[in-house]
């Protein structure tokens, strides 16, 4: 994947690969010792309900950087 800067992501609207619209992007974890990313951390749409993803304290989905599958005009998630 071609590089990205962190800042154009900010806000971005996240979509499943089943064409779900999953939220939109608030932040990115990462390991403090290995700087490997860890989570997308995703403002979920009201009509999302039951979802695979884990959710943070706040309510935010994490979702594993690995299922990242694109991004262009939207962030594109495996689901």
């Amino acid at each position: 994947m071609a590089e990205i800067l962190a800042e154009n992501l900010s806000g971005k609207d996240v979509m499943g690969t089943d064409g779900t619209e999953i939220g939109s992007l608030y932040n990115i974890t990462m390991d403090l010792d290995t700087g490997a990313l860890e989570h997308l951390l995703i403002d979920a749409d009201g009509a999302l309900g039951q979802t695979e993803f884990e959710r943070d304290e706040t309510g935010r989905l994490l979702v594993p950087v690995e299922r990242v599958q694109a991004v262009k005009d939207h962030m594109i998630v495996k689901r």
